[in-house]
């Protein structure tokens, strides 16, 4: 029961960054443009699905708090400040999304709260990954570090670092489903955002080397971590390759695979800790009779038909968006 609750956890966090990631992206991106016809291209690439997408960020909640109470409630005191950021990102964002489009002279208002709340959420994600990575303060497996004990320019870089990575899987889901202006602004965009990746992963690996991180010790203990930096290498070569040959369908999917060998890597760098190096699966885990309970329902049904519907959501709204004329 542990291994399937913690299989279905890492799944539905994977699915999130991929699907609410793009998402995120085009949200900021959408800061960056000036044309109102374009942000209405732009928006109407995620209207069928961001909702959807933000589904997979309750799941994992959801899963955390009734298969892995120990890590919750750890967490969650660690992390209340940008947690809290977090979720106020969203809402703004989803009210916004919605706002803009009855707003006149205020829509200006929403089109800034769209951008600014995703770039809000964004960045408390790769903040809290990166305190992750750093390490917490804890004193006999309590948290000790306070409130802003996640605050580290480690944490600051790494924030910044996934907004770049969202904004470029962002870009390449507007390759694929825009024609005209948006797609060639977003296939400029990519290169940019993929060499301010690649310069961000350079400096999280010096910044490890420097403050030597105990995470790059599983690096040393466990070489077959290395397949997945080769896999997202190959992917970052096939990206470059798409590029240059102007090709719609494979930029998204590469850079879908860079995100999953990133995460690959990590979860496998922090196994058997829920919590590195201080809580491990088994400690963070339910009893026995709370893991199987739950599995008759999240787990058996939940679970597999939020994936059909995800996967039918994405079906229908497939090919190129159309000509946006007033709300989506």
């Amino acid at each position: 029961m542990v291994m399937f609750w913690v299989a279905l956890l890492a799944i539905s966090i994977l699915i999130y960054l991929l699907l609410d990631g793009f998402d995120l992206g085009i949200g900021m991106l959408f800061g960056l443009t000036r044309s109102e016809a374009n942000r209405s291209a732009m928006l109407s690439t995620v209207a069928p699905v961001w909702d959807g997408n933000e589904t997979w960020l309750v799941v994992s909640g959801v899963i955390l708090w009734g298969a892995f109470p120990v890590a919750y409630s750890v967490l969650l005191s660690a992390f209340y400040v940008p947690v809290i950021v977090m979720l106020l990102g969203l809402i703004l964002r989803g009210v916004a999304f919605e706002f803009r489009n009855k707003a006149l002279r205020t829509r200006w208002i929403w089109e800034a709260g769209f951008a600014g709340g995703s770039l809000a959420a964004s960045f408390m994600q790769g903040a809290m990954v990166g305190a992750l990575v750093r390490g917490l303060a804890f004193v006999d497996g309590e948290y000790t570090g306070g409130a802003l004990g996640w605050l580290s320019p480690f944490s600051l870089l790494c924030g910044a670092g996934l907004c770049l990575g969202y904004m470029l899987l962002g870009a390449c889901w507007l390759v694929r489903k825009c024609d005209g202006v948006v797609r060639v602004t977003a296939r400029r965009q990519i290169p940019i955002l993929a060499m301010g990746v690649l310069g961000f992963l350079i400096l999280v690996f010096i910044y490890a080397l420097a403050e030597h991180l105990p995470i790059l010790h599983r690096w040393i203990d466990r070489p077959y971590l290395f397949v997945f930096p080769a896999i997202g290498a190959a992917a970052a070569a096939v990206l470059a390759t798409s590029i240059l040959r102007h090709n719609d369908y494979w930029p998204f999917h590469m850079v879908s695979l860079i995100f999953a060998s990133a995460f690959g890597t990590l979860a496998l760098s922090f196994w058997p800790y829920m919590i590195p190096f201080v809580i491990t699966i088994d400690e963070a885990a339910a009893p026995h009779s709370s893991l199987a309970f739950m599995f008759w329902g999240e787990g058996l049904f939940v679970f597999p038909l939020l994936l059909v519907y995800t996967a039918v959501g994405y079906r229908v709204f497939r090919g190129k968006v159309g000509p946006v004329v007033g709300h989506y």
